[in-house]
């Protein structure tokens, strides 16, 4: 297990420098130079070569990334351009609002999908199988955009549930916060339930169709127990690995949801970045949520073992 485990972290490490280079070449290749866009287009040959050297500019590409590297090691992602404040803090004061979402919209999507899933898996061909497989292709052909829009008209403009938009803060209206962000999470988690309906479906019914439920079955052993003990978990594998996905996917979605609800989250911080070119926040947050994606992916390797303890790593 060790060193499974260690393996997985350098697996993990070599990730993120990879994806971090990549990111990198990218936003080296996009027009524009940040300390033009600091001084304006009015600003002198001098003051803008001098404004370069301060920020690095003028230093070879490889030097300018190992010394980003070396400072995102650190825990220094730069600094915006467009706020003057250290990007890790605004990513931080953003997290407020876009790790709670990411959170409930995961949590919706589970609640609803294993128990749909293990339903229809249950009720094969039935007609509430097919209920349950037209709602999923619902679910699978409406954006996440396009639900939160919907949404946005049913509950906020025609029954004034829920706000439209904005965001209050944690610590003064802690209950209008949770409340502002029921929508959009609800908007995020019904695509990624229907993927984790049809998931557990699935594996369920391979896992219905195993030598020791056979053989659970023969024993007189109820239906009920049949599938919610021994069925379930061994079915649950595959679907660690779709949540762990969605997971990380979700912090990407949150870009789109975040600006149709208005929420000063990641994900519309990273938009005004791309607006104004402030490419260091930019770098900042992609790099971030690359980082999160990777390591949820590590967590979900690690936690195989403790779903199905059959498994074993060399």
């Amino acid at each position: 297990m060790k060193a499974y485990l260690l393996k997985r972290i350098l697996i993990l490490v070599a990730t993120l420098i990879l994806v971090s280079g990549v990111i990198f070449i990218v936003l080296m290749l996009i027009p524009g130079d940040p300390a033009q866009i600091i001084l304006g287009i009015h600003a002198t040959p001098e003051t803008l070569k001098q404004l370069q050297a301060q920020l690095g500019l003028d230093r070879p590409a490889i030097i300018q990334y190992l010394s980003y590297m070396w400072n995102v090691m650190r825990g220094d992602l730069g600094q915006s351009i467009t706020y003057g404040v250290p990007i890790s803090s605004l990513i931080l004061s953003r997290l407020q609002v876009t790790l709670p979402l990411t959170i409930l919209s995961m949590v919706l999507a589970v609640l609803i999908s294993i128990p749909m899933g293990t339903y229809s898996a249950r009720h094969r061909n039935q007609p509430g199988d097919y209920g349950v497989m037209v709602l999923s292709q619902i679910g699978l052909a409406i954006p996440a955009f396009w639900a939160g829009i919907l949404l946005i008209l049913l509950f906020a403009v025609v029954l004034h549930w829920f706000p439209s938009g904005g965001f209050q803060s944690w610590a003064t209206e802690p209950l209008k916060a949770l409340k502002s962000l029921l929508l959009p999470a609800l908007s995020l988690g019904f695509v990624r339930a229907a993927v984790l309906t049809r998931m557990t479906r699935s594996s369920m019914l391979e896992t219905l169709k195993e030598d020791y439920i056979r053989t659970a079955r023969s024993k007189g052993v109820p239906e009920r127990t049949v599938v919610y003990k021994h069925a379930f978990r061994n079915a649950l594998i595959p679907v660690l690995t779709i949540i762990g996905l969605q997971a990380g996917d979700l912090l990407a979605g949150a870009v789109i949801i975040e600006n149709v609800f208005y929420l000063p989250g990641i994900g519309r911080l990273v938009f005004e970045a791309i607006g104004q070119r402030d490419l260091p926040v930019i770098q900042g947050v992609v790099l971030f949520i690359a980082a999160t994606i990777v390591v949820m992916n590590f967590v979900i390797d690690v936690a195989y073992r403790y779903v199905d303890p059959r498994i074993r790593y060399e």
